[in-house]
């Protein structure tokens, strides 16, 4: 993976290479392999501390692509909303129906640019699961993922995998796995298990 290694002689601006630069100079490395298309999702994992947020801000700028992040709405609130907004937050109302989705990708698929960073553990506390949302706007977007992690024991940020779901949950999940085995969080009690939460089985279903 060394042409992946990112450099800040090889930047093309000074904004890119002051980011890369401040990472290396924390001790942290970035790896990236150029996006497979104009629209898709990254996948950021694990996501255990408030760290992960400058780390993964300044390898965005550093990168130079201007990735959407999504988050819980309440973050937006107050004077730091604007700010959020700028550096490409977009507020989430978490208790929104699934239709939420379907607009989520046409949106996503009416600009000709459009890749959306999602943390699928949702939280930095442990949960047993991640959330599914990731996984139903990549299938109804029809976009591809590129799996991001941010490893505290190498101390890199990586861009580096792509992987276009095949529906098979299963599947798709284990291939998943595979890319982030051995990708430490700097909480790693706190990282939930790369496994989505199972479905949810009404009272009806229940009495069949």
């Amino acid at each position: 993976m060394s042409d992946t290694l990112m450099r800040p002689a090889a930047l093309p601006n000074w904004g890119q290479r002051a980011a890369l630069r401040l990472l290396n100079l924390a001790g942290w490395n970035l790896r990236y392999r150029p996006l497979p298309g104009p629209h898709g999702i990254a996948v950021v994992y694990p996501h255990t501390s408030n760290w992960d947020f400058p780390i993964g801000l300044l390898a965005k700028w550093a990168i130079g692509v201007p990735f959407r992040w999504l988050a819980k709405d309440s973050l937006f609130r107050g004077p730091m909303g604007a700010l959020m907004r700028y550096w490409g937050g977009v507020p989430v109302d978490r208790r929104a129906p699934m239709g939420a989705t379907r607009l989520l990708a046409e949106g996503m698929l009416s600009d000709p640019w459009c890749w959306v960073a999602i943390t699928p553990e949702g939280t930095r506390s442990y949960r047993p699961h991640w959330k599914s949302g990731f996984y139903h706007l990549a299938m109804a977007a029809k976009v591809p993922l590129v799996l991001v992690y941010i490893d505290y024991n190498k101390k890199e940020v990586g861009l580096v995998d792509h992987l276009m779901l095949s529906g098979d949950q299963d599947a798709d999940m284990a291939a998943i796995a595979a890319v982030y085995a051995g990708r430490q969080a700097l909480n790693p009690a706190d990282a939930a298990p790369i496994k989505l939460a199972p479905p949810h089985i009404g009272p009806d279903r229940r009495k069949a």
